[in-house]
Order: structure tokens, then sequence, then C-alpha cells
């Protein structure tokens, strides 16, 4: 490897922008690799709904993290943390520079950034959280984490109870709002990070956003989520574009509803997506139809 710091050239932004088209001009470019770090494309099971790259795609620039587990198994983003800094390791031995690229952006700050550091979780409190959210639902943990931690209720996805729970189990384990462990100062990395994100005029991606999910539905995405029936209640399932389609399976809605929820619910993620990145002040954000000249001069510039 060179003696100079390694880089990490992040693609992020919303679902549906181009990202994975961007990622490999880049890996091309730079006759480098390709680190996937979206939290839902390392199922195997799982390649219509996700938006996993193509096999052509695939080709194009050797990939990692991409459909290298099969949705049987539990992978959280603490792990996904640990065996992505080993495969980063490896690649920096033969690459000065790696991309990464996703959307799901807890992924790309664990890759970049570390986790931080939680309290054990008292079986009694999880215990407990759990039996009311199961007898009130979610607008029990939304009500509770408004009380207890205004801070994390105003930025997290209050339609994910996985998060909601875990943010109540921890605060009311330690007594300390869950937020007051998301800012302790982490172990910085041993490479350098570069943030592009890709946006466009919001009528302009929820347009792409509508013909991307017609795209999955005319490409067997309801056949994909039939196959996976049995494990809807795995995290990687509670999402868009698979929890709509278990309501139209259980005549919950039509099929017709069931879609136009996943293009409502895709564009409200989409909107999530980039209340995250925005976050980063350090993001170089251009048009996703800048040429790819004028991407990469930025980039240049930022090396």
């Amino acid at each position: 490897m060179a003696t100079t710091t390694p880089v990490l050239i992040n693609v992020v932004g919303p679902t549906a922008i181009g990202k994975t088209k961007l990622a490999i001009k880049l890996a091309a470019y730079f006759n480098t690799e390709i680190l996937s770090a979206d939290s839902r494309q390392f199922y195997k099971e799982l390649s219509i709904g996700t938006a996993a790259p193509t096999s052509k795609e695939l080709a194009a620039a050797p990939h990692h993290f991409i459909q290298n587990r099969s949705i049987t198994e539990d992978y959280s983003v603490g792990a996904y943390e640990r065996d992505a800094l080993k495969t980063l390791k490896k690649l920096f031995e033969h690459h000065n520079l790696v991309i990464a690229v996703g959307g799901s952006g807890l992924y790309i700050d664990a890759l970049n950034k570390g986790l931080n550091s939680f309290p054990k979780v008292n079986p009694k409190v999880k215990e407990e959280i759990a039996k009311k959210f199961a007898a009130d639902g979610i607008a029990y943990l939304q009500n509770e984490l408004k009380t207890i931690d205004p801070e994390y209720y105003n930025k997290v996805d209050l339609n994910n109870h996985t998060r909601l729970l875990r943010a109540l189990e921890v605060s009311k384990t330690s007594g300390k709002p869950y937020s007051s462990f998301l800012n302790v100062e982490k172990e910085p990395r041993y490479f350098k990070s570069i943030y592009v994100g890709l946006m466009a005029e919001r009528e302009v991606l929820y347009n792409r956003i509508n013909i991307r999910v017609d795209k999955m539905m005319a490409d067997g995405l309801l056949e994909e989520v039939k196959s996976v029936i049995g494990y809807r209640d795995h995290n990687a399932l509670q999402t868009v574009g698979y929890k709509e389609l278990f309501q139209y399976l259980d005549a919950e809605l039509s099929l017709e509803q069931a879609i136009q929820e996943i293009k409502k619910n895709s564009r409200r993620y989409a909107k999530r997506q980039l209340t995250w990145f925005k976050r980063n002040p350090d993001t170089i954000w251009v048009d996703f139809e800048t040429p790819f000249s004028g991407i990469l001069k930025k980039v240049k510039s930022a090396l």
C-alpha cells in the first residue's frame, strides 16, 4: 500500500437517485473495489425489493457485502462494522482508495466513524417495555420516547419500532437519555473519508421512485415477497416494499393500494435519508445529472 493516507469515498443519497451507477464509474476510474453499506442488500433472498446491483453491475466492478448472507441469519450494524473494517483493511493493502456506497446512514456512519458504546440492557426492563408495546402498539413507544428523550424523538424514524424499543431500553436501564450516548467522541479512523451526495429536485426524485417501484413489481417483487413470508418478522423485512405486500397477502390492502403505499413510504424514506445525510457538513452535494467529469473534478479536489 502507498505511504499516503488511504481514502474511502462514500457515495450517499436517497433511494432511486443512482448511487450504484456512480459508485461503479468511480471504481472503474480509480481501478478499485466497492464496499456496500446498505442494510438490506446483504441478503441473497432480497434482490428485487432492495434494488441490489444487477449481475451486469456486479461484473463491472468488484463488490463486497452484496447478497453475502441469508435472511435466516441475524446481522446487526455492529457485526457489519466489524466485518466491513476487516474487509476494508484487506482492500487498502492493494488499493489506496476504496468506494463505499449505500443509503443506510447508520451503516455509513458505523463504517466511517464507529458505533457508540451503550450500557447492557436490563432484561426485566426489556421485558416490561416489550409487554407494553405488545399491548398498546407503537404509539406507546413514541409517547414514551417523546417524554424521556425529545432530542432522539425528533430525529429517529418514528415508524421503526426496533429503534424505538432500543432507545427506550437503553434510556430506562441507564436513567439517561439514549441521545446522550450518541454524542460520545469515538476513536478516529486511520483512513480519510470523503462523502459525495447525489440529489435531485423533489418532484424529479419522486418520479424516479415511482418508476422504480413499478419496475420492481414488473420484475417479480410480489413473488420475492411470497418466497420470504416465513421470515416476515425479520427486521430486514419490516421495511418498505415488503411490509406493504405482506399487508396485501393478508388481505388488508388491494394490490393497487399496496403499490401506492410502497411509493408513498419510499418517498418518506427518501426524505429521512436526506435529513440524515445533510447533517454531515463535509458532504459534497451534486445533482444526479451532473456529468461524471464534473463529479470527478470535485472528488479529486477533496483528495
